[in-house]
């Protein structure tokens, strides 16, 4: 834990006074100006965690919050790749310690419940998302999240929050999150429902390909996922998944293993 949390940032970021404040945009940084600001690693950061290179888009977020601390998105971003690279107690850590930073911030809260839920801690999970969706100006991720959990907890109340979502925001990286979720749980036929809806409006993105491949592969839609994995790479030709998934046949664990980049 100690090596990947030399890579974050968090030393240095003044806290919130009170309940609600946001640290100063002005709070002293650790490192050298850089020559793009925190926009440009956030746009790289979404980049990246859309081809499913959650690594990539770890290192990227900390480079957005090294050069604006300010940037809450870039903490949310930190956390919820964490969580995809099922590094849960770091995740779950690094949510709590950016709260003290962004009291109450309800992104911020939904990804320290997710991290909880994976890890099992269903109560803390339901709470900290539940005190997240009732914050004023909702957003999209609260809601996935509280998806997250009603999977956990094999409750059928897990479409109407992943609508709730794509209600608030209907573009096609919303389509993705929720087939990830899916796929975490093994559910490749809903998750293979969602990524159709965000084929539908990003017939470009390799990724969405890929996934879509790998449901139909599971699902035993073998000529479907094969002909999915091959119009993934001829979007982009060196997708290294999509490589990996169309050499080697499906057994057991197939899907865990190959549904990220």
């Amino acid at each position: 834990m100690a090596n990947r949390f030399q890579r974050l940032e968090l030393d240095g970021a003044k806290p919130a006074e009170q309940p609600g404040d946001a640290p100063r945009p002005d709070a002293p940084v650790s490192i050298q100006p850089e020559i793009h600001g925190s926009a440009h690693w956030m746009h790289q950061a979404a980049h990246a965690r859309y081809k499913g290179n959650f690594e990539e888009a770890l290192r990227l977020y900390s480079r957005a919050v090294e050069a604006d601390r300010a940037n809450i998105p870039g903490w949310v971003g930190q956390a919820r790749m964490l969580i995809a690279l099922e590094e849960y107690p770091e995740a779950e850590l690094w949510a709590k310690k950016a709260l003290e930073l962004f009291r109450d911030h309800p992104d911020l809260a939904a990804a320290r419940a997710q991290a909880l839920c994976r890890v099992g801690d269903m109560k803390n999970a339901m709470g900290l998302c539940d005190a997240s969706i009732s914050k004023p100006g909702q957003s999209t991720y609260p809601w996935i999240v509280r998806g997250d959990i009603m999977i956990a907890r094999r409750s059928t109340a897990e479409a109407h929050c992943f609508d709730m979502a794509t209600q608030l925001n209907a573009d096609w990286t919303i389509f993705v999150d929720i087939a990830e979720t899916y796929l975490f749980y093994d559910q490749h036929a809903k998750a293979l429902t969602r990524i159709q809806q965000a084929l539908v409006k990003a017939p470009d993105q390799a990724y969405c390909w890929y996934i879509q491949g790998i449901c139909q592969l599971a699902s035993g839609m073998t000529d479907a996922g094969r002909k999915s994995l091959r119009h993934c790479l001829d979007l982009e030709p060196r997708h290294p998944a999509a490589l990996r998934a169309m050499s080697a046949p499906p057994k057991e664990g197939w899907l865990k293993r190959f549904w990220k980049a």
